[in-house]
């Protein structure tokens, strides 16, 4: 029973790093147009599993609700300045987070991570942490990843809880906490925070992921 639990947990460690190493090229590519050949099924597919939905007045995308290729607005400027603002607190309080970070990614680029990733780990351990190209919250330019000092992924637990208690007031959500990962389909990331606005203090508040925030009656 243990040998199995142990490649198990080695797979996931493996996973994530190559995760954490992919996300720093995205940091010094994320202006560049993908020059990698994608895979035209998995871009297919994704196009057609896309619904045109009547949201509510904050655009939900995850695995169910995804966006045209199309739709490209770039980096939310408003999200944008509070993400500035975020980090400036950060960094006078100390806190080990670099000013770099991964925001928007057009469908074009998600499918060349995506498809990467595919190749890697096939498709199912891909789902994991990977969106699908149009399925992708990095799409809607609210999105943001940040990153310690050392451009890996934030994940020591003082900024992560950091995050979790303040993000709020900056009008920012932890968009896949831990323990909820059969809720939003994804692996706990706790670098991975959403630009909501005044919101996101209640969202915080009620403990609620944003896909069980949208559903409430």
């Amino acid at each position: 029973m243990k040998k199995p639990l142990i490649l198990a947990l080695l797979s996931l460690l493996i996973a994530r790093c190559s995760f954490q190493k992919e996300t720093k090229i995205i940091v010094e590519k994320r202006e560049r147009e993908p020059k990698a050949e994608i895979k035209e099924e998995i871009i297919e597919e994704a196009k057609e599993e896309i619904k045109e939905e009547d949201l509510s007045s904050i655009l939900l995308v995850n695995k169910e609700h995804g966006l045209a290729p199309s739709y490209a607005p770039g980096e939310d400027p408003i999200a944008k300045e509070a993400l500035l603002a975020l980090l400036s607190q950060m960094q006078n309080e100390g806190l080990n987070v670099s000013d770099r970070y991964s925001g928007f990614r057009s469908y074009e680029y998600q499918s060349e991570l995506y498809a990467d990733y595919v190749m890697q780990y096939g498709q199912e351990e891909a789902d994991r942490f990977s969106a699908r190209p149009g399925f992708s919250e990095h799409q809607t330019g609210l999105a943001f990843d940040l990153m310690h000092e050392d451009g890996t992924l934030l994940t020591n637990p003082l900024e992560a809880s950091w995050l979790e208690e303040h993000a709020a007031e900056y009008g920012f959500i932890v968009r896949y906490p831990e323990g909820k990962e059969e809720i939003t389909g994804y692996m706990a990331e706790p670098w991975h925070i959403r630009y909501i606005g005044e919101e996101a203090i209640q969202i915080r508040d009620s403990g609620l992921t944003l896909e069980e925030y949208i559903n409430l009656p």
